[in-house]
Order: structure tokens, then sequence, then C-alpha cells
């Protein structure tokens, strides 16, 4: 069955009982669910998240990233057992907020290159780290949901080819992939075939346009998107992820410079356009 979230990272990274009425009115608008960013300290905060979630009927669902000092790939051996408690550290967080998943591009470390193309020990390394990772998940039922991100934002994984490889190399049930539009729109080179080759490990899905704005206002192909997730069956979770200046630090932290669209238009349209788009092309 589909559902569709709504990241309030459109809002703040910060989750606190500030945003709690942001999820008020995503209930209102229709989201059958909310995805936040585990990244503060208070493990209260989450579970206060998730309990008003909860309470609204509302699923939540969670997306974290790594830095240059818990970097799941890289080659020392301390950073990566680093990497690891950090994951295990978020895997907690989401627990505590009642999520059953986990996205993001925790593979290795946001922004930080090598100046080297992947090599095949830094997937083997990672793939480690992942693996132990999703034995830690699996004791709270939480899926891990990797994601590749453009090359001005990582290395490792750009593509689905090359996700899917790491998801295989890390070989845990509780390890799987997830497909950002935004991402997909700058690296693939045929949408359909990228989707089908992420398929058999697909877990979890950003809607989020080009320019990071509305769904449906920009030149991601969207007809190409939908139908090919309805040719593979897809059923899971349809979150739209898109930003703003809301947040500064956020938002200096990953380039967003100006104002794409108003949070509140993108929650609305967004909702309506991926209803829209589900009905079109018999996602259900």
């Amino acid at each position: 069955m589909i559902k569709i979230g709504f990241n309030v990272l459109a809002w703040t990274a910060d989750v606190s009982d500030k945003v709690l009425p942001t999820v008020d009115r995503l209930k209102k608008i229709g989201y059958d669910g909310v995805e936040c960013f585990i990244g503060s300290p208070d493990a209260n905060a989450y579970r206060r998240f998730g309990d008003h979630a909860h309470a609204l009927g509302l699923e939540t669902t969670a997306v974290t990233v790594m830095d240059k000092d818990t970097n799941p790939a890289d080659p020392s051996a301390t950073v990566r057992a680093k990497a690891l408690d950090r994951i295990k550290w978020a895997i907690d967080r989401t627990h505590g907020m009642h999520s059953k998943v986990l996205c993001g591009p925790f593979h290795s470390a946001h922004a930080n290159f090598s100046r080297n193309a992947p090599q095949e020990q830094e997937y083997q390394w990672s793939a480690e780290v992942l693996h132990t990772a999703g034995e830690y998940a699996a004791q709270a039922n939480i899926t891990l949901a990797l994601e590749a991100l453009n090359r001005f934002e990582c290395y490792l994984c750009n593509t689905m080819n090359q996700l899917k490889y790491l998801v295989l190399t890390a070989d845990h049930p509780r390890v799987k992939a997830m497909y950002d539009t935004h991402h997909s729109n700058i690296e693939e080179k045929k949408i359909a075939t990228a989707l089908d080759t992420i398929a058999p490990v697909l877990h979890h899905v950003h809607i989020s346009e080009n320019d990071r704005g509305t769904p449906g206002s920009g030149h991601v192909l969207w007809d190409e998107t939908y139908s090919a997730l309805a040719k593979i069956n897809y059923e899971g979770w349809l979150t739209i992820e898109a930003f703003s200046r809301n947040d500064p630090d956020f938002a200096n932290a990953i380039n967003v410079w100006r104002e794409y669209d108003k949070p509140w238009d993108i929650a609305e349209k967004g909702y309506a356009f991926i209803k829209q788009m589900c009905q079109v092309h018999g996602l259900k």
C-alpha cells in the first residue's frame, strides 16, 4: 500500500515541541506520516514527536547522515567504529519515535570526498559496518534504507547500480535501499532503468523536485517515475523531501541559498500532486 509522507526539514532540522503544530497541520492535509532528521541529542524530544504523531494516527520515518568523523567507509578502523556507534544511536532515536524506517546516505560521510573514484575496499568497509548495523536495527524492527546522492554531495553511491551493489554486499535483510527523485534526476540516464535496477532491494522513496521545491513544478520526469514505480509494484512510502532557508544552519550545511517555494505551499500542492499521479498510474 502506498503511504504519503512529508519531511519536516522543510521547516527545521531540529526536533522539539515547536514542530508539533506542524505535525497537526500535516495530518489535516491528509498525510499518512511525517519524517524528521535524527541529529538532536535530546532523546526525549524524539519520543514526544513520535508519541504526538501516533496519537494523531500518523506514522513516522526518520533520516540521518554521517560526517567525516563517523564515516563507515573510512580507512581508519577507529572512525568506522564511531560510525557504527553513531548509526546505532540514530537507530535508538528512530525506535524511540516508533518509526520502522531509518533512511539516508549513512553508507559514507556526507559531502566528504577522497578525490578518487570509489574503491572496492571502501564498499567492503561500509558494507561491514552496515551489516552489523542491520543486526542492531533488526532488534528494533527497523529497516535501514540507504540513499544514493548526487556527485556534489557524495562519491561512494551516486547511482542505483552502485547502491544496489553496496546493499547486496552488506548482505542483511534489514539493509535496503531508497530512491530519491532529486538525486536520480541528476545522475541516472533512464529513470525506468534505475528503478528496475533497485527494485529488488527498494524500501523507501523520496519525492523531491529538481530544485527542491514543490513536486510537479519543475522538470523531474514524473510520469516516467510513477509509471516505473507502478511497473515494479512498489508499495511503501512516497515522502516529500523539500528544503527552505527556515533553518539557516541546516540550509547552509546543504547549500540551500534561496527560497524555492513556501513550505506550506509545498506540503499542500505536493500532497495533491502525489495523489493525482498515483491515481493516473494505478499506484494504490
